[in-house]
């Protein structure tokens, strides 16, 4: 069995995944956390020496809360397939926080449209900016953020 997906199941999932929607909810529920964990489990396996996640655990639900915050899953038929967050990190910013969408529902367009959506929500309660931190591991995310106008800066976190 291959690993690639042929051009028509790319696009019979392209179709399902356009019927994906994105919705807030609480960082601490049960969906919230299984897609952050599953965030944090390709992190490890991706970095060179793995990926701690500290104590995000307990500082990401109450950062990922309204008025400043927001985490949505992003959900097809129901199911969590993604998630994504923003956080306050002053009057005018706001952060662009575990981004995460399922290896299967890859390359289909959600995670533009999850950074999409994270950015609607973030003019709506009043942030004039977005930034984010990635890692140069992660080439896939790069590219988006760079396609979607991001630039490189020094670390502000």
């Amino acid at each position: 069995m291959s690993g690639f997906m042929t051009d028509d199941a790319r696009h019979l999932l392209g179709l399902r995944a356009s019927t994906a929607t994105f919705e807030a909810t609480d960082a601490r529920g049960e969906d919230a956390q299984r897609c952050m964990n599953e965030y944090f489990a390709e992190l490890d396996e991706r970095f060179d020496g793995g990926f701690d996640p500290g104590d995000a655990h307990e500082t990401d639900p109450p950062a990922f809360m309204p008025p400043g915050g927001l985490l949505l899953l992003v959900l097809n038929d129901g199911h969590a397939i993604g998630c994504g967050a923003l956080q306050r990190i002053d009057d005018g910013t706001a952060e662009v926080k575990r981004m995460w969408i399922d290896p299967r529902w890859r390359g289909v367009g959600l995670g533009r449209r999850l950074l999409d959506t994270l950015e609607s929500h973030a003019r709506r309660r009043g942030y004039r900016r977005c930034v984010l931190a990635t890692n140069a591991t992660l080439i896939e995310a790069m590219a988006m953020y760079d396609s979607a106008g991001y630039l490189q800066t020094l670390r502000y976190n």
